[in-house]
This record gives structure tokens, sequence and C-alpha cells, in this order.
């Protein structure tokens, strides 16, 4: 049996990524309930936020689902304690070190996932007994690291001993065969999900998802150490241009703040921040979760037998 449907006890070995104000418990009962992982995005949500998310999520399915935790979070020890105290299947994490609740969410017998940019912080993460690891490449969305999927994935793979997902750039059949011809066991895919009739992200948000072409998806704050990939429009032009005149980290926050948030919920696609990974190029139309995760596996068998050339 795959090991990451093993461990996370789910059918298909495909996670759906932790997008703040996109993951919610709606999305995330849709993947669980196809058979792949949804999660919910904690974000920067307030504790009884993310508890009435995870309150939700128990209506809508009985099976596993995951939280993600931004360990940056000013919430992040209170968010924890809902996750205790609800016994979370499985967490994900970001932007931080997760070493000091791990101990804790092992007696809960939550599985601990740790999405990360580089071997040295896989390598990390797995003397701190994490479960397994998802590696993510820069062609994702939202805040990214610098290496591709292509070369993070095999090196991970090679660097640790615990169960590999590839994320970045990740949207169909094609690209969970290319994730699995590098050593990894599961996928993790964002975009592709936004662009779901289950996500409650606003229709401007997944319209313009489905019409982005190969290059609309840019990455601003470089400069800063923070880059964050999003789809071309005022907002990141502006961005763009604040980091050319030598913007500080603390203006370039000041002018993304409360972005994502306008984007996602109020569907301003022009002064809001669009976040997309690259693949948005390939995803072309809205369907249920279900349908898109039936999909990549019924795919899969056919990439497969069409590499027969040797």
């Amino acid at each position: 049996m795959n090991r990451v449907c093993e461990i996370l006890n789910i059918k298909y070995p495909i996670i759906q990524g932790g997008m703040a104000w996109v993951a919610t418990s709606e999305l995330a009962a849709a993947v669980s309930n196809a058979g792949g992982l949804g999660i919910i995005a904690a974000g920067n949500a307030p504790a009884e936020v993310v508890k009435e998310e995870i309150t939700k999520i128990k209506k809508m399915t009985d099976k596993p689902y995951g939280v993600n935790v931004m360990l940056l979070s000013p919430f992040v020890d209170e968010v924890m304690e809902v996750i205790y105290s609800e016994k979370v299947p499985v967490i994900t994490t970001g932007a931080g070190n997760p070493a000091k609740y791990i101990d804790k969410l092992k007696e809960i017998g939550t599985k601990i996932i740790p999405v990360v940019p580089s071997v040295a912080l896989a390598k990390r993460m797995e003397k701190y007994g994490v479960d397994a690891i998802i590696a993510e490449g820069t062609e994702a969305g939202g805040h990214i690291g610098e290496l591709t999927t292509m070369v993070l994935v095999p090196q991970v793979v090679d660097s640790v001993s615990i169960p590999v997902i590839a994320a970045g750039g990740i949207a169909d059949a094609r690209g969970m065969v290319a994730s699995f011809a590098l050593g990894a066991q599961g996928v993790q895919m964002g975009t592709r999900f936004v662009c779901s009739t289950e996500c409650t992200a606003h229709d401007n948000y997944k319209k313009m998802l489905v019409e982005a072409k190969d290059r609309d998806a840019i990455v601003a704050g470089r400069s800063t150490g923070h880059p964050v990939r999003c789809l071309k429009n005022k907002l990141m032009k502006e961005m763009l241009q604040m980091e050319k005149e030598g913007a500080s980290l603390e203006e370039m926050d000041k002018k993304g703040v409360g972005r994502l948030r306008i984007a996602v919920r109020e569907g301003d696609v022009v002064g809001g921040s669009v976040m997309s990974g690259q693949i948005a190029g390939m995803v072309c139309d809205i369907k249920p979760c279900k349908e898109i995760i039936e999909e990549i596996m019924n795919d899969t068998q056919r990439v497969i037998e069409g590499l027969r050339i040797l």
C-alpha cells in the first residue's frame, strides 16, 4: 500500500494545500470525502475561528482531515490547544519550527507533516520525529522558496527515510506521475482545488485563475527575502515598482496586508492579492473535487502506459 495513504488512512495520495482564506471546512470536507486529505487553513485566524471550522468539517465528513498551522501566527499557541482538544488527525505546518508541539501532538495521535523548501529543513524535521514531509517547489502559489519541484523533491527523498509529498506545479495525472518518478509518494495541490465547485473563494478569483496564461503568475518581494507568487494585476505591478525603488520589507508588508482577504472574499482581483501557482495556466475549468481527484487517478495509469517507450 502507498505509504502516504497508509499513514493518513486515505484512499488516494492527494493532499489539498492549506491556503489561507481559501482552504475552508467546505473545501476540506469535499476533498476528504473524495478520498484525498482535505486541509483547513488556520492562517492568522484566532483559535475560536479555527475551532468553528473544525466543528463544521466534523459534520460534513467522517473521513480524515487536517489543519494547516502557520507557525508565525500570533495565535499559534491557542490554535494548537484547539488541535489538541479536538484531536485533529493531521496537521501540516509552515513558516516556523513545530518542534515544541510535536510530543503533545504525538500523544493524541496527530500526524505531523511540515512543508519545507529545502533539504536542510527536511532533515531537521525528520530528526524531530515528524511523520512525512511536503517538499514544496517554487512553482507553488503564495509564499515560496527558491528551488523548483523538479530539483527539490528528489534531493529531499534522498535525504530522509520518511515519506515525501511533492508540491508546487502539480494539477493533473502527469504531475502526479512525475512526482512519483522523482521519489515522492504523494502530491499536494492548491491552485487546482481553488477551481473547484466546493471552494468558497469568490467567483472573480476562480475566473482569473481559469483565464490565466502560462506567464501570468509572477513573484514580488524577492529583494526582501519574502517572495510571494500571485497573478499579475494592479497590486502586483505596484508591489514590483515599490521593490524596484528599494522598498523595505515593512513597507511591502504594509502594502500587502489584508489584500488576500479582499481578493478571496470580496472578489477584488484588481487591488487584491490573487495568490496562485504557476500551474494556473493549466487549470481551465471549475468542477467538483470528486471529479478532479477521480480524473487524476483514472488518468495516472494511462500516463504511465504512455511512458513505455524503451
